[in-house]
């Protein structure tokens, strides 16, 4: 009776340890099952930064090059249709410059500011856009050839204060939308001469003219130089 006691316990015994392992390899496995999960939100987070970064890259860019041009306009001054910056000032040329250089630099360029950077053809402007490099390395506009500058004496819209002005080493005119030259000023020498002889002789007319009857006639003086 003993011995079968016995057993019974060894028996028992034997199925607690069991029960024990067991119940002991259940709890270790749980967090290796867990650990996958809170990996999860990390390979998720540079998935969704990637496009937002992308999206807004083109946006920034595009508002820079519109901006980078200036639109020429036209108004009309004693008749006159003239050039204009984008802000309706009247724009001029230089005589002394070249269609690929400026004689305007140093404090002359603080007077008659030059047109920085590229232009657009606005309503009306016909003449054919251009640029130079000025001698600091920029770009400046030309009109048919001209390069194009601004006057500081103009104040406002419709005005041409700087029109035929003798200074700052030359001429400076408006420049005209049809990129045509001022009319310059030419004096006109114009002597009339009609000499007649009536009844033989000699006549020498000069300018201006005489008659001479049965004789000799030299004609007296005509007109004079104008400038």
């Amino acid at each position: 009776m003993r011995k079968i006691t016995g057993a019974a316990g060894l028996a028992a015994l034997a199925l607690a340890l069991s029960a024990c392992a067991s119940s002991a390899s259940s709890s270790s496995s749980t967090p290796a099952t867990s650990a996958p999960a809170t990996s999860a939100p990390a390979t998720s987070a540079p998935a969704s930064s990637a496009p937002a970064a992308a999206a807004s890259s083109p946006a920034s860019s595009a508002p820079a090059s519109s901006a980078s041009a200036t639109t020429l306009g036209k108004t009309t001054i004693n008749g006159t249709a003239v050039v204009t910056n984008s802000k309706g000032m009247t724009l001029y040329w230089f005589v002394p410059d070249s269609s690929t250089a400026s004689k305007c630099t140093g404090s002359c360029a603080t007077y008659w500011p030059p047109v920085i950077g590229a232009v657009t053809a606005g309503s009306g402007v016909t003449g054919t856009l251009g640029s130079i490099t000025r001698p600091d390395g920029t770009t400046q506009a030309s009109y048919d050839g001209h390069p194009l500058y601004t006057y500081v004496g103009d104040s406002a819209p419709g005005q041409a204060k700087g029109n035929g002005l003798n200074i700052s080493g030359g001429l400076w005119y408006e420049m005209t939308v049809s990129g045509a030259k001022p009319a310059t000023n030419t004096g006109s020498n114009t002597g009339s001469n009609t000499g007649s002889n009536t009844g033989g002789g000699t006549n020498t007319s000069g300018s201006g003219g005489g008659t001479s009857t049965g004789g000799t006639s030299t004609g007296g003086g005509g007109g004079g130089y104008g400038y």
